[in-house]
């Protein structure tokens, strides 16, 4: 298969037979070198030591002639291995998911090695643990494992490998891989290519031992581990066995023997082999002369290495460029460094030399020779631009290893330098900082540091923060103070920050820190510290030593959002009153606390209002006195808030049931407010009255007056006053605006007015002929003047639109559409058709069903079917469209011109193929009750179900609420061949729901189970809605929302029953059992557990046995009442009937949600195991509440038991963040705050790739519970890691959580902290999209409008809000709405207005405005579709 494999592959078949070459013929192709291992280990073949004492003579080896294949024939054979009976007890489930996750391993690690010729141990490890944790780890799989842990880890030290080789093989033992002889012969590899010392006599023994017998491939490693060390007798021996199994003795076998003389001290033997190998007919091959050139280096014999290249350059063979590296290697290894250019100069630079040349290099600072790699390094110079296009950083690799490696900073520095000056590196120093930043190795960063100081390279304070977070995790005081000494050194200073949250909290005590910092020679009075010092003593609640530190003189300016978390804890505890309002009133007056630009009583007013929303009820109705005297301190202090910050206090003390404290609070109500101006901005007749006013004060004292105008004139067309807008217009024309034009316009529209909308056209133009109006205001013009027989005008309008280039957006198709259906209602055909040519000539819009179909409904309306037809054909002709095809078929089934017809169905036939004619027809004949023709249809031989076209028609039932033609496309569907049947009964029960009528609901019902349909959990739920909506029973157990996610898994436990105890039972006896097996089903399904539990125990006494199905669904009916005791008690019934029964995975799943629910974690982890034990799949919902139970509760160890468990057993698609965040919780739990933040930074700055993970549960049940403290330390490290690491994804989950619990405060505060969250528009316009599917959440969508208002376009988020208030059927809001978009000029599409239309209907109230005639599926997915093309063309 892929490279990684070729090698394991050949374990299999003979490997030195496949470059085998008999009698004189010349050596094998070298194709099978190509992948013989990474560069840089020394090559061996297969070699071993003599039985002879002393040495063995190359001429002893004719005595194996014998042995050797015969010379007329080539023989490639095969070895047949031993194979094991391997372990397969899993079940097809758990095999299929080990082979996904096999493939996927082999995927990485074969792309690894076709892309660098190496893998990475990290890498390795992943795989290793993920097979493992599947518990079946197949042969296969230990082969790929086996064979990654030699040459492939160029970057591991040999020692390192071999343990890591030993480690896998005894893992993998213990879970019962069978291992046969290719897994010991790649360990021989890998240990061959490790250079691990290890006696082949005892290696043989353990084959043995396993009962494997080793082939010929194991006989030739064998050779070659004794050759590694010399040992020719010991080759000799194994030379021995090849001879007496008549195993032929190949070029490999060859390669070892010269290995071997060559270590055994006897070069001239070495040499010697050669002779022998022609003298038995094997020509010596490239890796013949490989080995001897290998033994030369490790030698330092460059002539005879010059000589013997000559020599294969004149022969037919050549040497690689992989092959030269190993002579590199060697030679760098054996200390002959000095001869390595002259072999680099040879080098042909082939193809894959780079990812050749950079494994060389690492192996070589693996092994110590970092500089031999450096020359090696810059070879590469001439090849970047070839192989990389990233010349500027290439020398990544080579740094990072060095790092990795802990080579000195004297030689980092080195190469750093050499890496710009040979222009292969752009910033080596900085990159190689953030390696040793990122190793946790404070001594070389440093080192660096001071070397890019010395080189005038900016140190940022941040730099040192990976280094103070490492040290503090383990409160190593000793290394923090090496590292302030050494920031000392280079003049940099410690920023607020590294204070705060790693150097000071790792010292016990703030005196302790400061003493210890002072003596190691740092600046305690720095404003840093100052700061750092504040924070700590305001989070500790210690307000005292707080009130000492602000009040100083010395404090440096400090704004109140770096410490007002921790200050809000503070002071929720009231331990002293007079000190909080001492403090308030330093805030307040001080403007030290206020940022730049800020008020500093405005900043208290926030903080007050902050510091009562984050009390609970409970804390604020205990502290009421204390707030009381507190609030009377402010107020004697003349302390004054503003009267919004009132408002919103007033409405938490409110909603808390403090009322008497609303009093104390009005106290401190600044006097200068206006509040009369504010209460009369309340109704819209004040502020007309007050802008009528204002506009009368202007003109009286020569004032401009045309805003002031245009914003009266904005507000009558709010309020629909269209006499009294035209009135302002006469009395002020000289003020008005094209904008007050375009507004009164679009207001004479909206009344009908064509004859004022014209008017005020004409003068708008004449005051300026240049302005344009928008799209929107256009159409509806266009729409008024046709309405009233003004084509001409109408025409001319068009006509403008084209010369200003306004084009027709697609949310206004259906008000030109609306446009043209009221002249159709007249019969004018040439109106519309001079309109449609107008537009679609003009290029306004682009021709389509619905621009088209006004024409075909000219002539249907006046029953001019045949007319009808051209205009069809006409449509079609020239613009490619079939309009109104359904309607006008429909009129001809009813009037049963057949003849017609048959013109109709032959030429959809010729544009539209057979089969859409027929559904055409089909749906045509449904429509008109022709039932009997519309069965014959659908019962066309060969007809198969078309989706889009059954849902177009059930949609168009349901938006029509048309309940017969929908029954009777269900009805004649059911043989309809792949038919979704569930999908077509859904269909009925939105109807059903549409017009309330359960009885209607009932009977599909009853039809569904006729039909012998197993329903989907929607369509279940969709029909108890129905049900319970009506106070009806609903005879069935109805799927909770959580149990979702065990879609596809069956709850029904076969039922087997012996033969031949039915055959025992009387027809009376089955009779019963089949009644109570009715009767226990049916209160299952209606949630009567108790009941049937009573039943069953009753039936139980009389020995009647109702089978396995309905034991298990008892059970499940139980536990979904939580009665987990009679549940167990069931359960102990069926097993005394029936031994072999056990639970459901439903029933487990819904057994481990109840324990949950009842605070029984270890029941509920034990039910898991025995779960999995039994080679059952859990569902995630019972994962997520079982992890999050056990967060509740802080047990670290069971959350991380249950995630190895889950990881061992499979995917469960669980969240990946649902141990994440659910360990985190734990510790929060637990009360260790510090880990739980540390971790999740960790989680965040450690790897990029995790940016898109949500931590919002952790925010939002820290919110809950409030832990003040928590949050204080999490909306730090929020902020952090947005501000610091660029990590912008907590800081925008902990705004939205704000949003979404109504901190509207808080939320401002962090975004003015943080202001790139305001920049994540897909998030938050995700946020509107989730809000907008559920009632009351409008409030909280127009809240982040208020703070963001920019998150998305216009015209979406007002749609979503529509949404929302449609949900809320708030029709005055949704009102507003929409007139705020037509002031604002924002496009309102099909969707919104269909929504704002069903509104009007569901109050009673008229529709003002043409609505679109189409269902809501058909606008969404309109909308859908118009988005998907927008985001193609932008990729695009």
């Amino acid at each position: 298969m892929a490279a990684l494999l070729r090698s394991a592959r050949l374990l299999k078949t003979s490997s030195a037979s496949l470059i085998q070459v008999i009698g004189n013929s010349k050596h094998a192709p070298a194709a099978g070198r190509l992948y013989s291992g990474a560069i840089g280990t020394l090559r061996v073949g297969v070699c071993g030591r003599q039985t002879v004492p002393g040495r063995l003579n190359a001429n002893s080896l004719f005595s194996y002639r014998p042995a050797l294949p015969c010379v007329s024939c080539r023989q490639y054979a095969v070895v047949p291995e031993q194979s094991g009976q391997v372990k397969d007890e899993a079940s097809l489930a758990v095999r299929s998911k080990q082979a996904q996750q096999f493939d996927w391993a082999l995927s990485k690690l074969d792309s690894s090695v076709r892309r660098t010729g190496r893998v990475t141990k990290t890498l390795l490890l992943h795989i290793f643990h993920d097979i493992c944790r599947t518990g079946y780890p197949s042969g296969n799989q230990a082969l790929l494992l086996l064979r990654s842990c030699g040459s492939l880890l160029p970057e591991v030290p040999l020692a390192e490998r071999t343990e890591l080789v030993k480690r896998i093989w005894d893992k993998l033992l213990e879970l019962g891989v069978s291992y046969d002889v290719s897994h010991y012969n790649a360990l021989l590899k890998t240990y061959l290519q490790n250079e691990f010392r290890f006696s082949p006599t005892d290696f043989l023994a353990k084959m043995e031992a396993a009962n494997v017998q080793p082939n010929r491939v194991t006989y030739q490693r064998l050779i070659a581990a004794y050759c590694e060390e010399g040992n020719i007798e010991g080759a000799s021996a194994i030379l021995g066995f090849m001879k007496n199994k008549d195993l032929p003795i190949t070029e490999a076998v060859f390669n070892s023997l010269v290995v071997g003389h060559a270590r055994a001290g006897d070069i001239t033997s070495s040499e010697g082999i050669l002779s022998v190998m022609k003298s038995a007919g094997i020509e010596p091959g490239p890796d013949t002369y490989l080995s001897l050139l290998n033994m030369y280096a490790e030698k330092g014999d460059i002539d005879k290495i010059k000589q013997t290249l000559d020599v294969v350059e004149n022969a037919d063979f050549f040497l690689m460029d992989r092959d030269l590296m190993q002579l590199v290697s060697s030679l760098a290894r054996t200390g002959h460094e000095q001869h390595v250019p002259e072999i680099v100069s040879r080098m042909r630079h082939e193809r894959g030399y780079v990812p050749d040349a950079i494994n060389l290099c690492l192996n070589l600072i693996t092994h110590g020779h970092e500089k031999t790699a450096f020359s090696v390094l810059k070879s590469l110079t001439g090849m970047l631009d070839t192989h990389t296009g990233d010349t500027p950083d290439f020398g990544n690799f080579f740094l990072r290893h060095c790092v990795n490696m802990d080579k000195s900073a004297e030689d980092i520095v080195g190469f750093c330098k050499d890496l710009k000056d040979l222009g292969l590196h752009s910033t080596p120093l900085q990159f190689t900082l953030q390696c040793a930043l990122e190793g946790k190795k404070t001594s070389l960063s440093i080192g660096l540091m001071k070397r890019m100081k010395a080189e005038s390279l900016p140190i940022k304070p941040h730099y040192f923060l990976p280094l103070f977070a490492h040290h503090h995790k383990d409160k190593n005081i000793p290394a923090i103070i090496e590292v302030l000494r050494g920031m000392q050194e280079m003049s940099v200073s410690p920023d607020v920050d590294a204070f705060s949250f790693y150097i000071l909290p790792s010292f016990p005590s703030l005196d302790n820190a400061k003493a210890s910092l002072k003596e190691a020679g740092v600046d305690v009075n720095t404003d840093g510290l100052i700061v750092a010092e504040l924070r700590v003593q305001a989070y500790s609640g210690n307000l005292a030593k707080l009130l000492s530190l602000m009040s100083s003189p010395a404090l440096p300016t400090i704004d109140l959002s770096v410490f007002r978390a921790g200050l809000i804890a503070g002071f929720k505890r009231f331990q002293n009153v007079e000190n909080m309002a001492k403090i308030t009133e330093l805030l307040y007056k001080d403007a030290r606390f206020a940022a730049d630009g800020h008020d500093a009583s405005e900043n208290v007013g926030y903080f007050l209002y902050n510091l009562i929303d984050s009390m609970s009820e409970t804390e604020l109705q205990s502290n009421e006195e204390k707030i009381r005297e507190y609030f009377g301190l402010l107020k004697s202090m003349n302390i004054n808030i503003s009267v919004n910050i009132f408002r919103g206090i007033r409405n938490i003390l409110e909603s808390h049931h403090v009322p008497e404290l609303v009093k104390e609070a009005l106290t401190l109500v600044d006097k200068t407010d206006d509040m009369t101006e504010v209460m009369m901005f309340r109704s819209s007749e004040g502020r007309i009255s007050a802008l009528v006013k204002t506009l009368a004060e202007q003109k009286a004292e020569g004032k401009p007056a045309h805003l002031t105008l245009k914003k009266l004139i904005n507000v009558l067309s709010i309020e629909e006053k269209l006499e009294q807008a035209l009135d302002l217009k006469s009395k002020y024309e000289d003020d008005m605006t094209p904008a007050a034009y375009a507004t009164l316009i679009n207001l004479c529209c909206r009344h009908d007015n064509a004859e004022e909308a014209l008017k005020l056209k004409i003068e708008m133009a004449r005051k300026d002929s240049e302005v344009a109006l928008d799209a929107q205001k256009y159409i509806a013009l266009v729409r008024v003047l046709s309405k009233h027989g003004k084509l001409e005008e109408a025409l001319d309008i068009l006509k403008e639109m084209k010369e200003k280039n306004i084009m027709i957006r697609d949310n206004l198709i259906g008000f030109l559409t609306f446009t043209m259906n009221s002249i159709a209602m007249k019969g004018d055909a040439d109106a519309i058709r001079r309109l449609q040519e107008t537009i679609f000539t003009l290029g306004l819009a682009k021709p389509s069903n619905g621009l088209c179909s006004p024409l075909v409904t000219c002539y249907l309306e006046s029953g001019d079917h045949a007319g009808a037809f051209d205009a069809v054909m006409e449509c079609h002709k020239q613009y490619n469209q079939l309009p109104k095809i359904h309607d006008l078929m429909c009129s001809l089934v009813e009037k049963g011109d057949a003849l017609l017809l048959q013109k109709v169905m032959e030429f959809l036939t010729l544009e539209r193929g057979e089969m859409m004619m027929l559904y055409d027809l089909f749906f045509a004949f449904l429509q008109t009750g022709r039932n009997r023709e519309a069965r014959k249809i659908i019962e066309t031989p060969g007809l198969r179900a078309r989706s889009n076209r059954l849902q177009w028609f059930a949609e168009k039932c349901i938006a029509a609420q048309q309940m017969e033609p929908l029954e009777n496309l269900v009805d004649m569907t059911v043989k309809l061949f792949e038919c979704d049947r569930d999908e077509m009964y859904h269909y009925l029960f939105r109807l059903c729901k549409e017009t309330n009528d359960w009885r209607k609901a009932e009977a599909i019902w009853m039809k569904m189970q006729e039909e012998n349909l197993a329903p989907r959990e929607r369509t279940l739920r969709l029909l108890a809605e129905i049900l319970k909506s009506n106070n009806q029973e609903v005879p069935f157990e109805v799927p909770k929302v959580w149990f979702e996610d065990d879609k596809g898994q069956s709850e029904v436990v076969p039922e087997k029953e012996e033969s031949s105890a039915v055959a025992k039972k009387t027809d009376d006896r089955s009779r019963l059992n089949a009644t109570i097996r009715l009767k226990l089903q049916s209160l299952c399904k209606k949630g009567e557990a108790q009941e049937a539990f009573d039943i069953l125990k009753e039936v139980d006494s009389k020995g009647i046995v109702p089978g396995p199905a309905i034991y298990d669904a008892i059970i499940k009916a139980l536990l979904a009442k939580g009665n987990i005791e009679d549940a167990i008690s069931v359960k102990d019934i069926a097993v005394g009937h029936i031994p072999s029964f056990i639970l459901s995975d439903v029933a487990n799943n819904l057994l481990i949600i109840s324990h949950v629910k009842k605070c029984q974690m270890k029941d509920s982890v034990q039910v898991l195991r025995d779960m999995l034990k039994a080679d059952q799949m859990p569902s995630q919902l019972a994962i997520t509440r079982l992890v999050q139970g056990l967060a509740d509760e802080g047990n670290l160890k069971d959350i991380q038991e249950v995630e190895a468990m889950t990881k061992a057993f499979g995917s469960f698609n669980l969240s990946n963040m649902l141990f994440v965040n659910n360990t985190a919780l734990a510790l929060l739990n637990n009360g260790d705050v510090d880990s739980a933040v540390d971790m999740l930074q960790t989680f965040y700055t450690e790897n990029t790739e995790r940016q898109n993970n949500s931590i919002a549960h952790v925010f939002r049940k820290v919110l809950n519970a409030n832990n003040d403290a928590a949050m204080d330390k999490l909306s730090a490290m929020a902020e952090r890691l947005c501000n610091q690491f660029a990590s912008y994804r907590a800081a925008t989950d902990l705004f939205l959580v704000y949003v979404d619990t109504g901190r509207t405060e808080e939320a401002k505060f962090l975004l003015q902290r943080c202001a790139a969250v305001g920049e994540q528009k897909d998030l938050l316009f995700s946020y509107v999209l989730r809000a907008s599917q559920q009632p009351g959440q409008a409030a909280k969508v127009m809240s982040l409008m208020e703070l963001i208002p920019d998150i998305r376009e216009k015209e979406d988020i007002y749609s979503q809000l529509m949404k929302c208030h449609g949900l809320d059927q708030d029709l005055a809001s949704a009102k507003a709405l929409y007139e705020r978009m037509q002031v604002e000029g924002v496009r309102i599409d099909e969707l919104t207005l269909k929504r704002l239309a069903k509104l009007y209907r569901d109050s009673g109230e008229p529709v003002p405005f043409e609505e679109p005639a189409e269902s809501f599926r058909f606008y969404a997915d309109k909308l859908k579709d118009q988005r998907t093309q927008s985001t193609a063309s932008i990729d695009n």
